[in-house]
């Protein structure tokens, strides 16, 4: 059982030491960090699973990284590390164990929880969709009249449509391209009605994704293609079309899915940790068994690095320490992330959730008040798409961000042209963002008088870059663990529970709640604030109006 008392931070020397160095290298430039060591990229570099990292351009001294290492001895980031791996319950407030890592787990090895050993279970499920995905691209899997599958539609919301989607346009060149894929998670009618309009109910299977098969957002979605199913082919071909991802047998068969092509998952995997489970069912029908199992031998390279390298070479650990050295003595609030592939077009979006569902918490396990900062704000889009809208700000805004520039050294396109042309704007941004452009540079240019303060750089945000040869599935799964790991690393510095969400859970009870009010036309019983009321009582006029 994990010892549910944590460890507030700034109580560690290393805290109050890493203050210090705050303080004592605050005027101190990254230039000057070069001027001082030129070998920083020999020194601030490391390589694991197939990912490289380049942190020389961080504004971070060697004995301040020294620093953070002490403060994750101090705050015990190994043993609860290893407290997750072996299924301890680090997730504290729900009593649950926290195993995303046991879903890219070897089959011989053995992590019991309540007295089972899951990883058999993890494997018979991969291979039941082993088996689904393969019928499916093969054709043998059939629609109600016979014909084969040539679009599948996951229908889910957070997790389960973030890593699935961002996951299927990633890895465009390893699709099966007769078969295509779509992803409906808003409520928002118009979402699932433009992506059925043009689909053919025939060649169309429906993947729908909900733990308790109760999700106010994916069950009316689901509904939606109910109907839509329906209205064309009958109630009885529904079995043929609607496949599940769920635990609820009972409310999986009332819906008319057959709970023989139901997909189990479990409570100790979170849903933006569920990429590698049957969450991914749509990934695996579209790069098929063989792809997915390259994706989970990439996630698994990274967690064996994560577990068994020392502090000081340790990938996830030091990304996870700079994340900590920016946010709460640099104090930057934002992370950018620039993927230089528009194959990662929906990264930024999955490292929303991951990161900021995670560590946006205000409080420790044992439920105590945070003192200091915790998650930073994610955000980002492609390059070089960004640099034509929001680098302006990143460059010469008033507040520093932190970046992570993400770059792929090989195209499948082949145009080696084309791609040079991409990673030389990505490493030419981060060389700005890192060194900007002094008035002494910006003069010898040539610049007027008149200009010359327009064009200076301040430089000075911290960015790593992060290299990998290709996009294939091994290196998107280390990429993704990568990510993850650093969270958990962010979260147990901090001392806070990085696998609960009340915060979602909220909003999904409050919404219940209006969804009432709503569907009785009035607001007259409502127990909301009176702001809720108003805005209630004007929807249903500008509704009922002509």
């Amino acid at each position: 059982m994990t010892n549910v008392e944590a460890i507030d931070p700034t109580t560690c020397p290393a805290w109050e030491s890493l203050i210090d160095i705050c303080a004592q290298s605050s005027t101190t430039t990254i230039r000057d960090l070069f001027a001082l060591n030129p070998d920083r990229p020999a020194d601030f570099t490391l390589e694991a699973a197939g990912i490289y990292a380049d942190f020389s351009r961080q504004r971070v001294s060697q004995q301040a990284l020294d620093g953070l290492l002490r403060l994750a001895e101090q705050t015990r980031v190994l043993a609860l590390r290893d407290d997750m791996f072996e299924g301890g319950l680090i997730n504290t407030t729900e009593g649950r164990a926290v195993l995303h890592t046991a879903l890219r787990a070897p089959v011989e090895q053995s992590i019991v929880v309540d007295g089972k050993n899951v990883i058999g279970e993890v494997h018979q499920v991969l291979k039941r969709m082993g088996a689904f995905s393969d019928a499916v691209r093969s054709g043998s899997w059939t629609g109600a009249t016979g014909k084969r599958i040539t679009d599948v539609v996951n229908i889910g919301i957070g997790g389960s449509d973030l890593g699935p989607v961002m996951t299927y346009r990633a890895m465009q060149e390893y699709r099966d391209r007769s078969i295509t894929c779509h992803f409906i998670s808003n409520v928002d009618p118009s979402d699932a009605g433009e992506i059925l309009l043009n689909l053919n109910p025939e060649t169309t299977l429906f993947i729908v994704a909900s733990k308790t098969f109760s999700t106010l957002e994916t069950m009316t979605n689901a509904a939606f293609g109910r109907n839509w199913l329906v209205s064309a082919l009958g109630d009885d071909a529904v079995a043929k079309h609607f496949v599940a991802v769920s635990t609820n047998a009972e409310a999986v068969a009332k819906f008319g899915i057959d709970v023989e092509n139901m997909f189990g998952f479990w409570d100790w995997v979170g849903g933006r940790y569920s990429l590698e489970s049957a969450i991914g069912l749509s990934t695996m029908v579209a790069i098929g068994r063989n792809n997915f199992h390259d994706l989970i031998q990439g996630f698994r390279a990274m967690d064996e690095h994560f577990k068994t390298t020392p502090l000081a070479q340790n990938l996830p650990i030091l990304v996870g320490l700079l994340a900590i050295w920016n946010r709460n003595f640099l104090e930057l609030p934002t992370t950018a992330v620039l993927p230089y592939s528009q194959l990662l077009s929906r990264f930024p979006a999955y490292l929303q959730q991951l990161t900021m569902e995670s560590n946006g918490k205000g409080v420790r396990r044992d439920g105590t008040k945070v003192t200091y900062d915790t998650g930073a704000i994610f955000w980002g889009e492609p390059g070089t798409n960004g640099q034509h809208s929001f680098y302006q700000m990143l460059h010469q805004g008033t507040g520093d961000v932190a970046c992570d520039v993400i770059v792929v050294a090989q195209n499948a396109q082949g145009n080696e042209d084309q791609q040079d042309i991409l990673v030389a704007n990505a490493l030419a941004q981060a060389s700005v963002l890192a060194f900007g452009r002094t008035v002494e540079e910006v003069v010898a240019d040539g610049t007027g008088p008149e200009l010359v303060a327009h064009k200076v750089m301040p430089g000075n945000r911290p960015t790593t870059v992060l290299m990998m040869q290709k996009l294939d599935p091994f290196t998107l799964g280390a990429l993704v663990a990568l990510y993850e790991h650093s969270v958990f690393v962010q979260g147990a510095v901090w001392g806070i529970n990085s696998f609960d969400q009340w915060g979602v859970e909220l909003g999904k009870k409050v919404a219940l709640g209006i969804l009432s009010d709503l569907r009785s036309k009035t607001s007259k019983d409502s127990q909301l604030d009176p702001a809720s009321v108003a805005d209630i009582d004007k929807y249903l006029s500008l509704k009922e109006s002509k």
